[in-house]
């Protein structure tokens, strides 16, 4: 995940997305996310967070201001790799409006995330 990535067709396509995943800049841990988290990139935004988790070393950071849309799959991927980390947590950056309530309806008490607007 050193290099920036596109996954999907064009975004004029009907039926298609794309999903670009890169490394954080200035040596923070974790990923920049741009394009839409959804059926059709939900591989490619698998394998980020199982690469993130990888990496993993006390907080990580997930940017998602370049995200359109993410369905509750994809929450839900984000929620269960934070859950399975063996310490530590998650910030979340600038996430699409219904991260946020997915994770309030579903994981309440879920304090392995943290979301900052």
């Amino acid at each position: 995940m050193d290099a920036p990535h596109v996954v999907g067709g064009p975004r004029a396509a009907l039926g298609s997305a794309a999903l670009e995943v890169s490394p954080l800049p200035g040596g923070r841990s974790g990923i920049r996310v741009g394009g839409e988290i959804s059926a059709l990139t939900s591989a490619s935004w698998e394998r980020a967070l199982s690469e993130l988790a990888r990496r993993h070393a006390g907080v990580s950071y997930v940017e998602l201001s370049d995200v359109a849309f993410v369905d509750v799959a994809g929450v839900t991927a984000l929620a269960l790799t934070a859950m399975n980390l063996p310490e530590g947590r998650v910030v979340v950056e600038n996430p699409p409006p219904q991260l946020q309530r997915v994770l309030e309806l579903f994981w309440p008490d879920l304090d392995r995330i943290e979301v900052a607007l």
